[in-house]
């Protein structure tokens, strides 16, 4: 007991108290972009995080994908169950994504219509489909909308 307080306060002192997520890099999410390329500016907006969206902040990242692309597991996940992005009818066609957790991390990926919404998938294997954003949003950038599940910003993930 006393020597874990030592080398407690020994680490504390030196700042080197690692967090579990330190580290963590998301592979490649999409078949159409294996560096997880960033969508930028368009005339829709911006995908960085924080970016403004009328009177609210983007509060995820977007990754650029092409409409119809594979989706893929960033590294080992569990699949928590799917999502509805919105409440508006008129966007139903992108309004599908999926939760999931792995390597100490809860996140959403929007904009994916899944393979299925249960079990473990290997850091590379197909998870989904990504939905055709255009006939949404015609000239946007194409892209999944990395969301944290606190919505804490994922770009350092990236």
């Amino acid at each position: 007991s006393t020597l874990f307080y030592l080398i407690f306060l020994t680490l504390l002192a030196n700042s080197s108290v690692l967090w579990v997520c330190d580290g963590v890099k998301f592979g490649q999410l999409c078949s159409s972009n294996p560096s997880n390329s960033r969508r930028t500016s368009d005339r829709w907006g911006q995908g960085q995080y924080g970016a403004g969206r009328g009177t609210r902040l983007h509060q995820g990242l977007d990754i650029k994908c092409s409409d119809g692309a594979a989706v893929y597991a960033p590294f080992d996940v569990t699949l928590n169950g799917k999502l509805t992005v919105y409440t508006d009818p008129s966007k139903a066609a992108i309004n599908e994504g999926i939760n999931l957790s792995g390597q100490g991390l809860c996140f959403k990926l929007f904009y994916v219509r899944p393979d299925r919404t249960s079990g473990t998938v290997r850091k590379g294997q197909r998870i989904g489909t990504m939905l055709p954003m255009q006939s949404v949003y015609p000239g946007i950038t194409s892209h999944i909308h990395v969301q944290m599940c606190d919505k804490r910003d994922p770009t350092p993930y990236f």
